[in-house]
């Protein structure tokens, strides 16, 4: 029950800086000054749903419900790209440019530090997620997952190995997305992608 004892009796004065309208409130609201447009409300949501899976059915778990989405993801994208290139299957050069343009279009800051017969290797000084990223490994899944379904389904196969990610809390991330089943691969920890 709610005491009445909280209420003042005396009569509610509007302040000078209060609305006089409903139009008033919503020129008000609408120029206050709130970093809220739609990028950060979906990087925003992202980070507090795989935090919310990290933090019910653990990292590894979290890690896989990503993969899901990011292997849509990056069906998805691989599409694209073919269509707009007008090829049927990419090759390995196209495949490392296009690994670099679909984070530039993302406003991730990817680059190439070599490209060899067995292996693309990436460094990157921005994710697309931003600040929303750190302390959240699982979204790391999602750069994997793109990465290795692009390069798989054109290539054959990849293994996509995190080396550094800013989600760990690295200054950047470096991505070595192997494209032979090497020894090399083999020892390597990372997720394995095939021709589907």
């Amino acid at each position: 029950m709610v005491s009445l004892a909280l209420f003042p009796t005396q009569a509610f004065h509007r302040s000078p800086a209060m609305p006089t309208t409903t139009a008033d409130s919503a020129a008000e609201v609408a120029a206050a000054d709130i970093d809220l447009e739609r990028d950060a409300f979906c990087r925003t949501l992202i980070r507090e749903l795989s935090g919310t899976l990290e933090d019910v059915v653990g990292l590894d778990e979290a890690s896989g419900f990503v993969s899901v989405v990011g292997q849509r993801v990056g069906d998805w994208i691989d599409g694209e790209y073919r269509l707009a290139l007008g090829v049927d299957e990419m090759s390995r050069d196209q495949v490392a440019a296009v690994l670099v343009d679909l984070k530039r279009r993302i406003r991730g800051d990817f680059f190439l530090i070599s490209v060899d017969d067995e292996k693309i290797v990436l460094g990157n000084r921005a994710c697309p997620f931003a600040e929303k990223v750190i302390g959240r490994p699982s979204l790391c899944m999602m750069t994997s997952n793109v990465f290795g379904t692009v390069a798989a389904q054109n290539l054959g196969y990849a293994k996509v190995e995190l080396q550094e990610a800013i989600a760990r809390g690295d200054a950047g991330c470096r991505v070595v997305v192997h494209i032979k089943p090497t020894a090399e691969a083999a020892a390597v920890e990372g997720r394995e992608y095939f021709k589907g």
